[in-house]
């Protein structure tokens, strides 16, 4: 391959050379996908159908699990389709796509949470004003911070990435479209100067967002420490304690992702790491906030 205009398609990383593992595989990823489907599918539907749960944390975290389906319908389905049909190739109309959605879905979830947050410290620090500072008209607006944000994120990286000339053939050694990936099959390092300019402004960003909800929590917590009742604490932690974990799981999964040391990159790490950012949140989360939140599991259990 000469360069970037002769690459009709990418090859992706192959999970086995066996018909047996491929399918093996299949049914593991179709196991975990309708986990994520059936989790986050009812979360939705018991929010959207409960008018007790038309409030800003449950419409929050409607918004969450529409981004969980849809980030881990990017990458799942395509890594199923080419274990169920022995092959590993994905065009390159449908590589930029998986990369747009990717980026634009996980950088939405992660504005989102930020935004979450906000609300959890505005209901625990300031009770008193939470009908005013968040109203369903701020709310919509928050939400759809979140998603514009995360969609010109997505258009920046991707045409970034996609702008760049390739010359070292097409064979990524991951699952999905991943762009580390790409950027290895570029002419020259020189092309990852602009990637890299684009990532330290990516970084500060999201650096940004983590200490809002770091010094959130802060707030959070020492408000909760001075509530003179300990049921009051308690139901007080349980309302942060699901949003704290899923951040942490987010956070965690994609900080091992970036600060992976170079001298163990090879398929089988780079294919755990990535599994770990990429479907394990989208599936967890939905277990993670239903499991302490008693409202979400009498609606949920009204729906099954």
């Amino acid at each position: 391959m000469s360069n970037s205009s002769s690459i009709t398609e990418f090859l992706l990383l192959a999970f086995a050379d066996t018909r047996e593992l491929q399918l093996l595989h299949f049914g593991l990823f179709l196991g975990i996908y309708l986990a994520a489907l059936l989790g986050n599918g009812l979360i939705i539907t018991a929010i959207a159908c409960n008018h007790h749960l038309h409030t800003p944390m449950y419409f929050f975290l409607l918004n969450l699990s529409l981004l969980d389906l849809g980030s881990i319908s990017t990458t799942v389905p395509k890594a199923m389709a080419n274990s169920l049909w022995d092959t590993r190739a994905i065009s390159y109309t449908g590589c930029a796509a998986q990369v747009f959605f990717y980026f634009f879905l996980m950088s939405a979830e992660y504005f989102l949470l930020t935004v979450m947050a906000y609300d959890r410290y505005i209901a625990i620090c300031k009770p008193l004003h939470y009908g005013t500072l968040l109203g369903s008209r701020a709310c919509v607006h928050m939400a759809a911070a979140a998603w514009g944000s995360g969609f010109l994120y997505a258009v920046l990286h991707t045409a970034n990435t996609f702008s760049i000339p390739l010359c070292h053939g097409n064979a990524l050694d991951q699952f999905f479209c991943e762009v580390p990936q790409i950027l290895k099959l570029s002419c020259s390092d020189s092309d990852y100067l602009r990637e890299a300019g684009l990532i330290v402004v990516s970084s500060s960003l999201f650096f940004v967002c983590f200490v809002f909800i770091l010094l959130s929590y802060v707030q959070i917590f020492w408000a909760v420490l001075g509530i003179p009742s300990e049921q009051g604490r308690h139901k007080a932690f349980s309302t942060c304690l699901p949003h704290l974990a899923v951040v942490s799981l987010f956070i965690s999964t994609g900080m091992f992702a970036c600060l992976k040391p170079s001298s163990i990159s090879s398929p089988s790490p780079d294919l755990v790491v990535a599994i770990l950012y990429s479907v394990v949140p989208p599936t967890l989360n939905p277990v993670i906030y239903s499991m302490r939140n008693q409202e979400l599991k009498d609606s949920l259990w009204k729906r099954v």
